[in-house]
């Protein structure tokens, strides 16, 4: 199987890249290696903080749609159960987890990065976005929790009924990120924010951050088989199948 993500550590920080062809798009392979690392790195003592990024111009782009195609509805519904319980495993993760945003942010890639403790933008080109109505599709429960969670309910509507794709500097303005720099300074910011909370004591940070998140994360929980159901039936309806079809991973 080829490594679509690496890990590697220097001192008490561990990074976490996605390394998927071009755009780091998102399928089983990438969710088994994500889970599998994150499990070694909160079982490692030595590790006390994660910096989750990727590899090139995209953090990653969402859901490698092409392949998906093949998929029937339960082998999609598989995938989908077991994405969201990625991303809840790393909105509850006991260490804290920077999202160093290299590139282009995407539907489920900018879900990633919403279950992070803090998100680091470069500036320029790059977008991040939950534009998953631009083409028909729903979101998740889970996914529009840890939006909220985020933003508020006001920038959490506007950012999911528009699909728009923002910068960085936007993206701020919204809450969607905490922080733009230049691509250069990327890791090195990351790095400090990592720092600065794995400078707490690790037991008081792992249980002030369970009580901020764990009724967040009930709640998704509670809330996420019926939406996924929902999403696969959108997914798997005419209208969304057509522009599914048209979309294109270079």
């Amino acid at each position: 199987m080829t490594d679509f993500v690496t890990a590697n550590k220097n001192s008490d920080i561990a990074t976490l890249a996605l390394n998927r062809g071009k755009v780091n798009a998102l399928n089983g392979q990438v969710i088994e290696k994500m889970r599998s690392a994150l499990a070694r790195f909160e079982n490692d003592p030595a590790i006390k903080a994660i910096i989750l990024t990727g590899q090139g111009k995209f953090f990653s782009f969402g859901f490698d749609i092409p392949e998906f195609l093949s998929y029937s509805k339960l082998e999609f519904t598989d995938y989908l159960t077991r994405f969201t319980d990625l991303y809840t495993y790393l909105f509850l993760y006991p260490k804290p987890i920077i999202a160093a945003l290299n590139g282009h942010t995407i539907a489920g890639g900018c879900m990633l990065a919403l279950a992070c403790d803090k998100r680091v933008m470069v500036s320029g080109k790059a977008k991040i976005a939950l534009n998953e109505i631009s083409f028909g599709s729903s979101v998740f429960a889970g996914s529009t929790e840890m939006l909220l969670f985020c933003v508020g309910g006001k920038n959490a509507a506007e950012i999911l009924y528009s699909g728009a794709m923002y910068t960085a500097e936007e993206a701020k303005v919204l809450g969607l990120i905490d922080e733009v720099t230049a691509e250069k300074n990327l890791i090195r910011e990351a790095t400090k924010a990592a720092s600065a909370l794995s400078a707490k004591p690790g037991s008081a940070f792992a249980s002030i951050k369970s009580l901020l998140r764990k009724s967040v994360a009930q709640e998704m929980r509670l809330k996420e088989k019926g939406s996924i159901n929902e999403f696969v039936e959108i997914w798997y309806s005419d209208a969304t199948w057509e522009n599914l079809k048209n979309i294109k991973i270079h």
